[in-house]
């Protein structure tokens, strides 16, 4: 797997991704937002849009992210995310947030060291924020009220499922696992 910057918001970067197999394909033609990829035998198998919060110039703000549907499961989006983060820190952000809108980005963000700030965005999205140092395996109760934010929701079949299996576990990489 390969990881590339594809160019920093200023630099205006497109990428056309099939809408058919990813999620949110529309947001990455826009060239308003920088672009990282993640590569798989030269053909891209996931994508992060991001930019420069408005009115906080140390927090970076990750706009978009999807995987390929073929290729969800497989851990690239926690990679993705973790390349993302120290493109930032190169830059010397002091933080980057995002804002996901269901409990399988929530877990991927944790499983690449983001944690959740218990607050929301005016769509009911959950805001979780990675700082240098950040350990949010030692923060299992933000972990456990963000999960039960999402159960409060109406959610499909799958992702109840997955809300039942991580009923006992402190957090995506903590020890004691329903699974």
């Amino acid at each position: 797997m390969e990881f590339e910057l594809l160019g920093w918001p200023s630099d205006g970067p497109t990428l056309e991704l099939d809408w058919r197999r990813f999620s949110y394909a529309g947001k990455f033609v826009m060239s308003s937002t920088g672009k990282v990829v993640a590569r798989d035998g030269g053909t891209v198998v996931a994508a992060l849009a991001f930019n420069e919060d408005r009115t906080d110039p140390d927090t970076l703000w990750f706009r978009y992210v999807t995987v390929r549907e073929d290729r969800r499961g497989e851990g690239i989006g926690p990679k993705l995310l973790d390349y993302g983060m120290g493109r930032a820190s190169e830059r010397a952000y002091g933080r980057v947030k995002i804002a996901v809108n269901n409990p399988f980005a929530y877990e991927a963000c944790y499983r690449a060291g983001f944690a959740f700030t218990g607050e929301t965005t005016g769509i009911a999205e959950l805001v979780l924020a990675w700082t240098p140092g950040n350990d949010p395996d030692g923060d299992s109760d933000s972990y456990r009220e963000g999960l039960d934010r999402f159960r409060e929701r109406d959610l499909s079949d799958e992702e109840e499922a997955f809300l039942a299996k991580r009923t006992e576990r402190p957090s995506p990489n903590g020890a004691s696992n329903a699974e």
